[in-house]
Parts: structure tokens; C-alpha cells; sequence
């Protein structure tokens, strides 16, 4: 457990700006890149940041210091990408949002200086295949993959920010990947 978190929380809790403000700069990102991650929108993911720490510091009283912060934190924030995206409606755009590709594309960026232009397009052309292979995914599978494959959480860290049993975790996690196999398998095909 971060002892740091813990006693910054607590000291925010007590009124403390500074300790608020340095648990800000410590997950802002990290929670900006889920969002993102799980919503593929600039300006929401923002508004999830903006929406997190505003909750985190109207119940302040309500964390339980036994647990670790970034559990709680996370929560939060997947909780709020979850919402928004059950309000959305399927909609499928040529005009969607992309990562911008001067280098900020958080989805298995490979670089070497190897790459000849062809391959550079094949590796392109594959990394938005699995992006949009991932937000195909049906939304009870699409969480727990994002938490899994790209923010590296283990299934016990996950069944905690979700509140949900390791095995649902594990069964949902094994078919989200389940989906991406044949999704991809499909893509990869045509």
C-alpha cells in the first residue's frame, strides 16, 4: 500500500490545498490516459479528469484509508467512463477522433529505425485495427480488457475498481480477449 497516497489524502481531507493538488499531479494523467483509453474523446476524457478529482475531493470523508488510493481513484474515474459510455449512442463516423500520429499514440507504439515506409503503414494500419477491434467490444468486456491490457492491472486490482469477483474479472477478461481474437481474425481475413 502507498503510504504517500494514504497520508496525502488524509491531509487533504484536513483541508490541506497542497495535498489535494499533489494528488492531482500524481493521477491526473493516469486518469486522463484510461479515459481516453475507454472513450477515444479528448474533451470527455478531460471532463472525466475534471469529474474525478471533483468527486475524490467532495468525499474525501468517504475514503477508507485501509484501501489503496489508486484503487479508489480509479474507480471513480471508470465508473464516470462507464456511465458516458451507456449514454452514448452507437454512432460510426468516418470523422471519429484518432490519436494524433505525431507520437502520442498510446496503443503499442513501436518504434525502430528498421521500419521501411511499408512497414511503417502495415504497423499503422494494424494498431487501429486493434483500436477499433478494443471499442467494439461490448461495454461489460471492454473495461476490464482496457484495465487489463493497457494499464497492466492485475485481475485482484480490477475486481477492486470494478467491485465485482475475481472470477467475473477472469471470465470477462478471457472473453474480451476472446472477441479481439476473432474480430482480428476477421480483419485480418478480409
Amino acid at each position: 500500500m502507498n503510504y504517500v497516497e494514504t497520508r496525502l489524502a488524509k491531509l487533504a481531507r484536513n483541508g490541506d490545498r497542497r495535498a489535494f493538488i499533489d494528488l492531482v499531479d500524481l493521477y491526473k494523467d493516469k486518469i486522463y490516459h484510461m479515459a481516453y483509453r475507454m472513450l477515444h474523446n479528448v474533451q470527455e476524457s478531460e471532463d472525466v479528469v475534471q469529474e474525478t478529482f471533483l468527486r475524490v475531493y467532495t468525499n474525501l470523508h468517504r475514503y477508507d484509508e485501509t484501501q489503496k488510493f489508486s484503487t479508489w481513484i480509479y474507480r471513480i474515474g471508470t465508473n464516470l467512463c462507464i456511465d458516458r459510455l451507456r449514454k452514448r449512442k452507437p454512432s460510426y463516423s468516418l470523422d471519429a477522433e484518432v490519436a494524433d500520429s505525431e507520437g502520442t499514440d498510446w496503443y503499442s507504439m513501436l518504434s525502430s529505425p528498421d521500419l521501411t515506409p511499408e512497414g511503417e503503414l502495415l504497423l499503422s494500419e494494424t494498431q487501429q485495427q486493434v483500436r477499433d477491434a478494443i471499442d467494439s467490444l461490448p461495454e461489460k468486456y471492454k473495461a476490464v480488457v482496457i484495465l487489463r491490457y493497457l494499464h497492466d492491472m492485475s485481475l485482484q486490482e480490477i475486481s477492486d475498481v470494478l467491485e465485482m469477483p475475481v472470477t467475473t474479472v477472469k471470465t470477462r477478461v478471457h472473453r474480451g480477449r476472446e472477441f479481439l481474437r476473432q474480430k482480428l481474425e476477421k480483419e485480418i481475413v478480409l
